[in-house]
């Protein structure tokens, strides 16, 4: 005899985990992706200053973007777990390419200039397609 399918869980406090997990996947990944790329800026000045070899600003440029971009996978994944959802597939592929496409689309805004901030528009846009990524559900047939 077959197990009694579960019920759905609701819709609204998936929701409302994915859109508070994500947003502090945005500001994580942010965070890091401006420091790192204040570590770029500190190289190149130190290149132009007649510094010797070491870590140089395409270094501390790939690093930055590196880091944020497995810091958000990361980040989606441990907190819509802990916070009690099972099947989080979805809510990390979306935000994933949704914070890669932002990054790529915004990092000329921010690349030079210390403490910027990517344009809010986009960060807001993955933000909310990851949260809406949540109510994806696969049925079984």
């Amino acid at each position: 005899m077959a197990a009694p399918a579960s019920a759905p869980a609701p819709a609204a406090p998936r929701l409302l985990k994915a859109l508070i997990v994500s947003s502090v996947g945005v500001a994580a990944s942010h965070l890091v992706l401006s420091d790192t790329l204040y570590l770029s800026l500190a190289a190149q000045a130190s290149a132009a200053l007649g510094a010797g070899p070491g870590y140089s600003s395409q270094q501390a440029f790939t690093s930055a973007l590196v880091n944020t971009f497995l810091l958000m996978p990361l980040v989606l994944w441990i907190g819509m777990r802990i916070t009690g959802e099972r099947k989080v597939g979805p809510v990390v592929l979306v935000g994933t390419a949704g914070w890669v496409v932002a990054v790529g689309n915004g990092i000329d805004a921010i690349d030079d200039r210390p403490g910027a901030i990517l344009p809010l528009g986009s960060l807001l846009l993955v933000v909310g397609a990851t949260a809406l990524a949540s109510l994806m559900r696969r049925t079984r047939t």
